[in-house]
């Protein structure tokens, strides 16, 4: 690690170059779709555009150039340019074919950055290493975003939880599953991130055209096509598959993906052998038809077929100390199949009125069936390992501490419908900008819970929590026998919501600094019935704002703070709670945002780089409190707590190797909560510190051989508790998180790149490379296995460890 650490910091040292700056932008047609392949030059040095007609080339500084952007089927433009500052321009001109006239718009946009909005380059979600490679693997490299499950897409930001995060496609919301209590059965993220493209995330404080969330917005939009092309992805853990292409005279554009993931190679590296065969597959399409320059009908499609047979044999773990080494030795019989099946459709309709004025309509209804069934027996061996060098017996179990067996059954089914309807709209007039929408959603959820545990130690059952004790096993307890945890119902709940927002956003100058500034706000009103018990009308309003101002100073930064009062309206999930019983009266949880952030655009080593701060708190009241078992959240459903969540977050990031961007994150976060007025604790996301590093490199004399290194650093968090425990005695932390992961690949074909003979004329784009996983072999861990002993009655807390070092080969190819 220190290694790794000193190679990062030490390479651009060596390297010596010409004071130069990046010139970036897009390439558009008159309908404003990027153009693939434009040819940009001036001298010997040139690019090309990229599919979505992007490009970036490096440009001296202080000398005057012609640079030439040239198209087979447009007018060539030719543009005279002289940089006198190192921060990075861009120039965006809008070709036109040749029997048009020309004309040019150059746009030095820093919107996103004046309302905190951090956008994410496409091809990286692409090439960043990780075990779920795409959208999420790169945010949790950003400072504030944490996960220490590594087989999960799901991530908390800033103190909060996984149901706190906003997730748009094309500005639809989507959900996360109900029922899945393991990384491993998630199975696929529902973001395709080969139709994506732009990626926009908020940590925190965004505005109020956003939903109703306390911690961050995924905004994503999918692309439509200007050509015909088929990308193929394919590994040892799954593959791809993604068409696209214009029809009907380029009205009607249509991308598709296919997607299929297996997570043998990973669930194999842990230390339970078993039998396993998890198959994850889905389909997305997303369809547009411009029947005309002002109306354009949309349509976004999903399928999602998760099937997990999952078959335990045995268990060997090892844990404690070098003093007291423990082992844990488990047989298990039995097995668990679930399957989560999930159907969307969203249709939708954009209307420009005219150039200020676009309204669009979206209809949308998203299914997900879920069944969890389960059992499982297992029989453990808690023991004592000689630890005596010299023993003849060293390294073996020599006196057992504690025996038992558990058997865990579940028929658990959940059904759940949501239909919505929205308007959103957006009116210009010179730099004022006004949004507005107003949206209506149902949801009906069918929940049938059929789960219970019983536990046995050295003949003896084990009694459910909190009950009345008795002297066992000196003393007989002639009562009933009832299982350890029993949880029996069936809910039938559905919600009615109506929100809305209106949002005014302006730019400005004050004196020679630019401004920007915008105030919302949302209201949303809803009621809950569930089991023939209705809830009154409850209804929030959500006020929201933000100022970003930009000075005229020599240097390149930008200064902003924005703030508002936070709401999020219970889902079903939070309606629920530990024994299955639905409150329809729980009340929306609310907090107060403050955050205040900093750009600073620079140049070190004559490349460019930028330092981005921000510090953040958060007031929360009303707090629904929660556990957490690997990725499986279960609530109090009772408003009975206060919490707050403060940090500061920062990250560098720049080009350390010339030509290819990387960052360094760090983060520092501390939350606690208050419940029913019994003190302060730390939160199940209280995540002190995190550090990240996302790095790339490639060989100077072989520039198409590259390097991705993915490292990050968690602390412990507060977890590995059983679920039903009072956490005001189980304060403990689990273990550091930490993981590196490295990729090497080269590339035969880019855009920089084509053959036109051979073979590989056929490709636009191929590439191959190996993974390694965890390549520390570091041992990692997000919960426990608790195993009681009815003699001592001790529970011992035994780490589950998560995926050992695992290598994967794969390759890419377009055409």
């Amino acid at each position: 690690m220190k290694n790794i650490f000193l190679f990062l910091l030490l390479i651009p040292s060596f390297l010596v170059a010409q004071k130069t700056t990046i010139l970036k932008g897009t390439v558009k047609n008159n309908l404003k779709q990027g153009i693939e392949k434009v040819s940009i030059k001036y001298g010997k040095t040139g690019t090309v555009t990229n599919s979505d007609g992007t490009y970036q080339i490096r440009i001296p500084l202080d000398e005057e150039i012609t640079i030439i952007f040239s198209h087979v089927s447009y007018q060539n433009f030719t543009k005279k340019i002289t940089i006198k500052s190192r921060n990075v321009l861009r120039f965006s001109p809008i070709l036109i074919l040749k029997t048009e006239k020309l004309k040019e718009i150059v746009v030095q946009d820093k919107r996103k950055q004046a309302s905190g909005i951090t956008s994410i380059d496409v091809q990286k979600t692409k090439n960043i290493i990780g075990p779920n490679a795409g959208v999420e693997n790169v945010l949790m490299t950003l400072p504030g975003v944490n996960n220490n499950n590594e087989l999960s897409t799901q991530y908390n930001v800033r103190g909060g939880n996984f149901d706190e995060n906003l997730v748009y496609v094309n500005g639809i919301e989507v959900y996360r599953p109900f029922l899945v209590r393991s990384g491993q059965q998630e199975g696929l993220s529902f973001i395709n991130t080969n139709m994506v493209q732009n990626i926009d995330f908020s940590a925190g404080g965004f505005q109020a055209k956003y939903g109703d969330k306390l911690s961050s917005v995924l905004d994503i939009t999918y692309r439509k096509p200007t050509e015909t092309a088929v990308t193929i992805d394919a590994s040892l853990l799954g593959a791809s598959a993604t068409f696209e292409g214009q029809f009907f005279d380029k009205k009607l554009s249509a991308i598709t993906g296919i997607r299929y993931r297996d997570n043998s190679l990973f669930v194999n590296s842990k230390q339970i052998d078993i039998n396993f065969r998890p198959r994850f597959t889905d389909i997305q399409t997303y369809l547009s038809y411009e029947f005309s320059e002002k109306f354009a009908l949309n349509f976004l499609g999903n399928f999602s077929l998760n099937n997990y047979n999952y078959q335990p044999i045995s268990r060997r773990t090892r844990f404690g100390t070098v003093v007291n080494p423990l082992e844990l030795i488990v047989f298990y019989t039995g097995e668990e199949q679930n399957n989560y099946l999930t159907l969307f459709g969203a249709l939708s309709g954009d209307y420009t009125i005219n150039d200020d004025f676009k309204i669009t309509a979206t209809a949308s209804r998203y299914n997900t069936q879920e069944e969890e069934h389960f059992d499982i027996s297992a029989q453990y061996n808690l023991g004592e390992v000689d630890a005596n060098i010299g023993s003849e017996n060293f390294g073996d179990v020599e006196f057992s501490q504690g025996i038992g067996s558990q058997l865990n059954h579940a028929r658990n089914d959940l059904d759940a419908l949501i239909s919505n309807v929205q308007i959103k709209g957006t009116l210009k007039k010179e730099n004022i900008q006004w949004n507005f929408g107003v949206k209506y959603q149902k949801e009906d959820i069918i929940d049938r819970i059929r789960e219970w545990e019983v536990v046995d130690s050295l003949g003896f059952a084990i009694r459910p929590p909190f009950h009345s004790s008795n002297n066992q096993p000196y003393e007989p307890f002639e009562g009933e026998i009832t299982a350890y945890q029993n949880i029996r119902k069936d809910n039938n709940v559905a919600i009615h919501r109506l929100s809305g927002f209106v949002q005014f956003n302006q730019r400005s100058f004050w004196n020679d600094h630019e401004v920007w500034y915008n105030f919302g706000v949302r209201t949303h009103r809803w009621s809950v019935a569930g089991n023939g018990v209705s809830s009154k009308n409850q209804v929030i309003f959500s006020p929201r704002g933000q100022f970003a101002v930009k000075p005229d100073w020599e240097k390149d930064m930008l200064f902003r703070v924005s703030g508002g009062w936070y709401s999020q309206p219970p889902s079903y999930r939070e309606l629920r709670d530990f024994d299955g019983n639905v409150n329809v009266d729980v009340k929306a949880q609310k907090s107060i945002h403050f955050v205040s952030g900093m750009d600073y655009s620079f140049e070190m080593w004559d490349r460019p780089f930028k330092l981005t701060t921000e510090v953040y708190y958060k007031d929360l009241s009303d707090v629904n409190a929660y556990t957490i078992d690997n990725v499986r959240i279960r609530y109090r459903a009772d408003n009975a707590a206060t919490a707050f969540s403060t940090g500061v977050d920062i990250r560098l990031n720049g080009e350390f190797v010339p030509g290819s961007e990387s960052w360094v994150s760090f983060g520092y976060l501390k939350t606690e909560e208050n419940i029913n007025n019994r003190g302060s604790i730390a939160r199940p996301s209280d995540q002190r510190i995190k550090f990240g590093i996302l790095f790339q490199d490639y060989v100077p004399n072989l520039p198409d051989l590259k390097a991705y290194l993915n490292l990050v650093y968690n602390s412990g968090v507060p977890g590995g508790a059983p679920s039903y425990s009072d956490p005001y005695n189980f304060q403990q932390r689990l273990r550091d998180y930490r993981r590196a992961d490295l990729g090497v690949s080269y590339i035969f074909v880019d855009a920089n790149k084509r053959y036109t003979t051979g073979w590989m004329s056929k490709f636009k784009e191929l590439s191959a490379g190996l993974e390694l996983f965890n390549m520390f072999d570091i041992q990692n861990a997000i919960t426990n296995t608790w195993v009681r002993d009815v003699y001592s009655k001790t529970q011992f807390g035994i780490p589950n460890f998560m995926t050992g070092r695992v290598l994967n080969f794969k390759f890419a190819m377009k055409f």
